[in-house]
């Protein structure tokens, strides 16, 4: 019982997405948990329904190892930051 598992839980997308950050540079965006650090960080604007509905998906994502992707596009539509 000396042997350590390591085990990686990141989610990657399949197609990532690419938003424009606030300085307009593209920025790719891999799966949930790096859709969540960009919401959270650098996103435009918070009060979009689209915001808050991909925040939550990308949390129940990352806890229950599943996607987000959709959401994320849409609340980068609604943002006009999508790349």
């Amino acid at each position: 019982m000396d042997k350590v598992i390591d085990l990686n839980f990141l989610v990657k997308w399949q197609s990532p997405i690419f938003v424009r950050n606030g300085n307009g540079m593209r920025e790719r965006i891999g799966g949930p948990d790096a859709a969540l650090a960009a919401l959270l960080h650098r996103w435009p604007s918070s009060s979009q329904s689209e915001y808050g509905i991909a925040k939550r998906r990308c949390v129940d994502a990352i806890a229950r190892h599943g996607s987000a992707r959709s959401a994320s596009v849409e609340s980068a539509v609604s943002a006009k930051v999508l790349a």
